[in-house]
């Protein structure tokens, strides 16, 4: 979420601390920034452009439009700068924007720098700016002519009143709803500097002077599900105004990255960023009947959101409705023509406490995530609403010159939702829990600054109301851990005394050392090491047949549609990886990831628990779990150039020969027994072509490959990417047990004989390599392959493999014989077997 270091100084008073010492200290309590970025009310800040003014200003000769003018750049300066303009408005005298030598100006995404140039052969050292040019209008008529009082050599951002702003990009926690606003990140920051003892206010605009102007325009509110609404307000105000928003409230919301709308929208969206309540405005003119209804509908109604997409509901959708028919779903989108307009002149506005959990599963269902629903569902102060609206009707009153038209209506259920949480802390507690003594009057002192009530204090401790807002505090050991957080985690010692116990070396120890091992020889190897999250998108395995979307682990109740299901593959990690790097012109990249890889069978669960009661299923771990597996993998990813910009190479395109090579010296320094193996073409469908490593039972120990362009061109990526797939889990179990020793060199040579095989188009090289093994286990060392010819000269469907064999005797010099002998044996075999000829 972004704050603004302005926006967020109405609320508390900070002091003098920059922007980064304020995010510096929201981190150490809890509010983790991830940066701190400067922005301007108009993109660059207007730098380079300077009032100029005018003093020559004659007819291009080779242009029927142009003009040649000397501007003056400086107060009282005699040196003049040539510049030619094709503004029609262009005249002698005038004071005018001027973008000097090296500016930057911004159109859209795009920027260029003004540079010195030549227009219809006439020299020009700088640019006289039009409204749209710079930023600070639409209109392209002509040059900005400024007011005569306007001194020469003003900074442009003076004149146009630039504001410079800190944006704080905060990332909230799940748990933290009571953060996602300026108010809310205010009360976290007061509570700091209380802590800290900095002279500090907390405040927020006072609403007493909020009063009912008439009662012209009455609307009804009905809530039928109060289970799903526990609580809602609304107001009319009539004879609004729809236009655009003032320039403060334009900039708040530009600087926090949202897009202005009109004057009305913009103080809902205001509201909710500054206080955390979600609020709707709907015209009134169509709430039919001037009756607003909360219910939920019957399954499969059709309904279409503002953005023209037709939903099916469902009747576990909370609808809000007029008397004829449904306008929004509630907390998560509104509905086509329930907005407001630019002829929109009477509006309602609504602020409402929704079930968080009616909202997240609307929002999943439909596949919409809003600012709104993304609050609802974490779940909103309960007591907020009424602040809120009227907040936001006196905003609608100043900003759009509309009258209050009615009492605030509040329909409330009953029971209302509790407004404090009774919490009991013992002193004794907080000391064990957080490992230290903190002084007792401290404690208070931080309970009373994160706006907890004490109702009753003893010599053992506290009893707190936790205001409701806070909907992650409700225990004991949570107080503590917002006592804790502003205390300051660095404030508690590390002990100097160290328990343990004797431990014996298992699997996971051996396995780790591996990692650790291998991870060391890939950075070496120029690779970085990423870490993605085990939780990606269902989308990724929708057309997928080796990671079918069905054998994806679902989580019941997902943050986002974004982590819906545990991963199968570690490839779709990688590539986001890569899609970030490369949209930031890194394009040569080595990654490698070590991490867990989940799948679900349904068959295998279906066996493993049928026949039980849901009660002997619970009551052994086994059969819940079944059909549920978790495997360690290793994946490494290669895209981009091998080498480039090197004076001593030619730039090299990365290719799968690198790739294998770097797998096979992970294996070579693991000590896989690589002669157990074969490799075989793999059918997996995330590579166009790939090769498989796997033993002789068929288990797949590895696959590697050029990712499927239907794979990667989803993902945005144009170039080509390589990726290997290590079953990790299966390589440490096959690793040998015994330790590493070593041998002499043998004392007698090996032999080599190189045979020119004619064989059918679609054999491949590992069905020769498996057959010469075959045929001899006990001299033939080696298989190879050094070449292969397919063209001119060969028969239709054949090609050609060069092959070379390595024969060696360990106790002996091999005779002639005895060579002639085991290549006849596999030349026989391959004879056989491929219908293979000698060339």
């Amino acid at each position: 979420m972004n704050i603004s270091y302005k926006w967020l100084r109405e609320y508390v008073d900070y002091g003098a601390m920059t922007a980064q010492e304020v995010a510096d200290a929201l981190t150490s309590i809890g509010l983790e920034v991830d940066g701190v970025e400067e922005v301007e009310s108009i993109r660059g800040g207007l730098k380079g452009l300077v009032v100029g003014e005018v003093v020559e200003c004659d007819v291009h000769p080779n242009s029927d439009h142009m003009h040649i003018c000397q501007v003056r750049l400086e107060d009282g300066a005699e040196e003049l700068q040539q510049i030619v303009c094709g503004a029609p408005n262009v005249a002698k005298g005038q004071k005018v924007i001027v973008a000097t030598l090296g500016t930057v100006l911004y159109d859209g995404d795009e920027s260029f720098t003004i540079k010195r140039s030549k227009l219809r052969g006439v020299e020009s050292l700088g640019m006289i700016c039009a409204e749209d040019e710079i930023g600070v209008g639409e209109s392209h008529d002509g040059i900005i002519v400024l007011p005569d009082t306007w001194r020469v050599g003003t900074p442009a951002a003076e004149v146009f009143g630039v504001e410079s702003d800190y944006v704080i990009e905060v990332d909230i926690t799940p748990n933290r709803a009571d953060a996602c606003s300026h108010y809310g990140v205010a009360r976290d920051l007061y509570a700091y500097l209380v802590r800290q003892g900095v002279p500090t206010a907390l405040k927020r605009p006072s609403v007493a002077d909020f009063k009912v102007d008439n009662h012209d325009l009455p609307v009804s509110v009905r809530v039928e599900n109060q289970e799903a609404c526990p609580r809602y307000c609304a107001v009319s105000l009539k004879g609004c105004e729809v236009k655009p928003s003032p320039k403060w409230l334009q900039d708040k919301l530009t600087a926090i990255g949202l897009r202005p709308i009109n004057n009305v929208v913009d103080i809902t969206n205001y509201i909710m960023m500054a206080y955390g309540q979600p609020l709707h405005c709907f015209d009134a003119d169509m709430v039919t009947g001037q009756a607003i209804v909360v219910k939920t509908l019957p399954e499969g109604t059709p309904f279409t959101t503002l953005d023209g997409v037709e939903h099916k509901l469902s009747e576990r959708d909370l609808a809000i409705c007029n008397a004829e028919e449904p306008m929004c779903i509630a907390g998560v989108f509104g509905g086509k023509g329930s907005g407001t307009y630019e002829t929109t002149t009477n509006v309602v506005l609504e602020s409402a406490y929704f079930h968080p959990t009616w909202i997240r599963k609307s929002a999943r269902r439909h596949g919409l995530s809003t600012d709104a629903s993304f609050r609802f569902e974490r779940g909103i102060d309960p007591d907020g609403q009424i602040y809120a609206l009227k907040q936001a009707a006196m905003l609608v009153k100043e900003l759009a010159g509309g009258t209050i038209s009615m009492d605030i209506v509040d329909v409330e259920a009953q029971p209302a939702l509790p407004k404090y949480f009774p919490v009991s802390l013992s002193y004794s507690y907080v000391h064990q829990l957080v490992g230290k003594s903190i002084p007792v009057e401290l404690i208070r002192t931080i309970v009373e600054a994160l706006e907890m009530k004490v109702v009753g204090e003893t010599a053992e401790g506290l009893a707190i109301q936790v205001p409701a807002y806070r909907v992650d505090v409700q225990r004991p050991c949570d107080v503590v851990e917002d006592i804790l957080r502003i205390y300051g985690y660095n404030n508690v010692e590390i002990p100097t005394q160290l328990k343990s116990s004797l431990t014996v070396k298992n699997e996971v120890d051996v396995a780790a050392k591996l990692q650790r091992l291998v991870s060391e020889q890939l950075v070496g190897a120029g690779f970085n090491e990423i870490l993605n999250n085990s939780l990606t998108r269902e989308a990724y395995y929708e057309s997928l047949s080796a990671y079918p979307a069905k054998e994806s682990v679902r989580l019941i109740n997902p943050l986002s549609n974004d982590l819906a299901v545990l991963r199968q593959t570690l490839l779709f990690g990688g590539l986001e990886s890569i899609v970030h790097n490369v949209n930031r012109k890194s394009q040569n990249l080595r990654f490698f990831e070590f991490g867990n890889c989940y799948h679900f069978n349904a068959e295998k669960k279906q066996a493993a628990q049928e026949g039980l009661s849901p009660e002997e299923i619970k009551a052994t771990p086994g059969k819940v779990l079944a059909g549920y597996s978790e495997e360690a993998h290793l994946g490494l990813w290669l895209t981009g150039k091998r080498v480039e910009g090197s004076w001593a190479h030619p730039d090299e395109e990365t290719s799968v020969y690198e790739l294998k090579a770097h797998v096979l010296n992970v294996l070579a320094r693991l000590g896989l027994p690589l002669g157990a193996f074969c490799w075989e073409n793999t059918e997996n469908d995330i590579y166009a072509v790939g090769l498989a490593l796997r033993d002789r039972n068929g288990k797949t120990y590895l696959e590697l490959g050029l990712v499927s362009k239907a794979v990667s061109g989803k993902m945005g990526l144009e170039q080509e990417v390589y990726f290997a797939d290590l079953n990790w889990s299966l390589v440490c179990k096959k690793l040998p047990q015994k330790p590493v020793s070593f041998q002499e060199l043998p004392k007698f040579p090996a032999v080599r004989r190189d045979l020119a095989l004619l064989i059918d188009k679609d054999v491949e090289f590992a069905a020769v390599q498996r057959i010469a093994q075959q045929a001899d286990k006990k001299l033939l060392r080696s298989v190879e392959l050094f070449d292969v010819y397919e063209g001119k000269n060969l028969p239709e469907g054949k090609k050609s493999y060069a092959v070379k064999f390595i024969l060696q005797d360990e106790t002996k010099t091999m005779s002639d014989k005895a060579i002639d002998a085991i290549m006849q044996k596999i030349i026989t075999s391959l004879q056989k077997q491929l219908g293979a000829e000698l060339r």
